[in-house]
């Protein structure tokens, strides 16, 4: 895999150690607005889900990666999904667990080596992301990374407050990418 090591992260593949960190952010209903989550996750089932993460990308469509700071520990996750290698596309998510960890550069820097790794390994040609309306760090995050604002769903997503627009976003690979 290219190297996946920045200045304040690295990206490494799931391991079955990782079950702890898995459980406690799948299950926090703070984020299941932003992940579609609609019920809470088993140790049991996340553990299962582990056993399979080796999977290729081809052959399951996503691949997601720890986000670990310089002392080993796994502080976010950052994902591709609906990958079509075909059209040269994939969305990309992420999440960076605690809140004192944010705003500090860590998501820009995981972006960018996932961008390097979608567009140069995985010879991508876009890179989508979608995010509600009311998410202003994660709008501003990646507009910091290049990515581009090139439509609203409207009243797309569901919430208890109502239903709410969500932006979609694209990143095109240039020579500089």
């Amino acid at each position: 895999m290219l190297n996946l090591k920045g200045k304040q992260v690295y990206l490494r593949a799931l391991e079955p150690t990782d079950l702890d960190f898995l459980y406690q952010l799948e299950n926090d209903t703070a984020i299941w607005e932003i992940s579609g989550t609609l019920k809470p996750y088993s140790k049991k089932v996340l553990q299962l889900y582990l056993e399979n993460a080796h999977r290729d990308i081809y052959e399951v469509k996503q691949l997601r990666l720890c986000i670990c700071n310089s002392d080993d520990v796994c502080i976010g996750l950052i994902d591709l999904f609906d990958f079509d290698p075909k059209h040269g596309r994939a969305g990309m998510g992420i999440v960076i667990s605690n809140p004192s960890d944010r705003n500090k550069g860590v998501g820009a820097e995981a972006i960018e080596l996932l961008c390097n790794y979608a567009f140069t390994t995985l010879n991508l040609h876009q890179l989508y992301a979608n995010i509600l309306e009311d998410n202003e760090p994660s709008i501003h995050l990646f507009e910091k990374m290049g990515f581009e604002k090139v439509g609203t769903k409207k009243e797309w997503i569901r919430t208890s407050a109502g239903f709410k627009n969500e932006i979609m976003f694209q990143k095109i690979k240039t020579n500089e990418s």
